[in-house]
């Protein structure tokens, strides 16, 4: 029969450490291989009892991340279309106002030339009145004679009339 027990080498002994095991290489590889698959047994039935794989929870946080990037990305290109939209109402009511604005301008230059006009008009008018204001007071100033005749015949008729009543009630 072979010897099972340990063998002991002193330290400087020429003998590697590799052959210190001894002649049972093959039950130290089976042991080892047999860790081996009882670590993956393991690991497989931890997966298989909390049904957490890390590589599918890999693609699903990456996919979902895609998810979100695209989303993203199209709230983005629709905030950009409805910025763009504002813009260009913003620029259509502008260019509303200054066409307004244009238009107040021409409306304010005819009404100052009309201003203008009605001024010098009403400067002409002005004058022809105090021309005839003046030429009202010299023909007053010569028809003031016949204005006191016509005071006179008032008095000559009225005294006149007295004396006819005077007659026919005495």
């Amino acid at each position: 029969m072979s010897e099972l027990a340990p063998r002991y080498y002193p330290s400087d002994s020429p003998v590697s450490p590799v052959s210190r095991f001894g002649g049972q290489p093959f039950f130290i590889g089976a042991a080892a291989l047999m860790a081996i698959i009882v670590g993956i047994g393991a690991i497989a039935a931890w997966r298989a009892y909390t049904g957490a794989a890390p590589e599918t929870d890999r693609v699903v946080a990456s996919r979902q991340m895609q998810v979100r990037a695209a989303q993203a990305s199209e709230q983005l290109v629709e905030k950009t279309k409805g910025l763009e939209a504002t813009q260009q109402e913003s620029i259509d009511q502008l260019q509303m106002v200054q066409d307004q604005l244009a238009t107040v301008r021409r409306l304010l230059a005819a009404q100052q030339a009309d201003t203008k006009k009605l001024s010098e008009q009403v400067g002409s008018l002005t004058e022809s009145i105090d021309g005839l204001r003046q030429s009202f007071a010299s023909s007053r100033t010569s028809d003031s004679e016949p204005a006191v005749r016509k005071s006179y015949r008032k008095k000559v008729y009225r005294s006149a009339y007295r004396k006819k009543g005077k007659r026919s009630s005495g």
